[in-house]
């Protein structure tokens, strides 16, 4: 009997959050890979905007199937109280960190998307 998509999903969400942080990194070790996803370069637009990105905020724009799990990380992430850090979840789409470097942005992103969250770095 082969593992399904739907097993993984149902693991994964049993899973603690320090779990999955074991997880991704023992997935990147073994197949030699980084599971943060590539910044997307602005588009050309006669020159605009030049240069890379110094700043970016993360946005949450989906809790995902693990609500809970997303709201405990986004307390962790930001400081805030299980009931700030819910009220912030259920207000989507929200900004978890304002005007951080990129690398910070995309390693905030892969924790909560680890934990389920759909985000986006503007």
């Amino acid at each position: 009997m082969a593992i399904t998509k739907d097993d993984i999903i149902k693991a994964l969400e049993d899973m603690k959050l320090a779990e999955l942080n074991e997880l991704v990194k023992a997935i990147e070790d073994h197949f030699e890979v980084v599971a943060a996803a590539a910044v997307a370069a602005p588009a050309a637009d006669g020159g605009a905007t030049t240069g890379a990105l110094t700043e970016v905020d993360v946005v949450l724009t989906d809790a995902g199937q693990s609500k809970v799990a997303v709201i405990k990380l986004v307390g962790q992430l930001t400081g805030k109280g299980l009931m700030d850090a819910k009220a912030v979840v259920e207000k989507l789409p929200a900004i978890i960190k304002a005007k951080v470097k990129p690398e910070e942005g995309e390693e905030i992103k892969g924790q909560l998307v680890a934990a389920g969250a759909t985000v986006e770095l503007k």
